[in-house]
């Protein structure tokens, strides 16, 4: 699928979007007003909708994500600073 920004994304593919994206194509949201948060899952607190059980892998899926940025920007320095050089947007 091409967006008008530029952004191609192969058919079939999507990207997990947070809350603030729209349900746009190709971009999945978590469900709104549905627990979401790891720590409301913790205990005996298993999900009860299908809603939940999404909301609960997309926060599972980023936390990996973050914590894989933050092994990228601890080892390299320099993806944790500005860039110093232009560009345009």
């Amino acid at each position: 699928m091409s967006r008008p920004d530029g952004i191609n994304i192969p058919d079939g593919k999507f990207y997990l979007g947070d809350a603030g994206y729209a349900c746009r194509p190709s971009i999945l949201p978590p469900f709104r007003k549905t627990r979401y948060h790891l720590n409301e899952f913790s205990g005996r607190n298993y999900p009860r909708t299908a809603q939940e059980l999404f909301n609960l892998r997309h926060s599972s899926l980023r936390v990996t994500v973050e914590r894989a940025f933050g092994a990228l920007k601890n080892r390299f320095k320099i993806l944790d600073q500005k860039p110093f050089h232009p560009y345009s947007t």
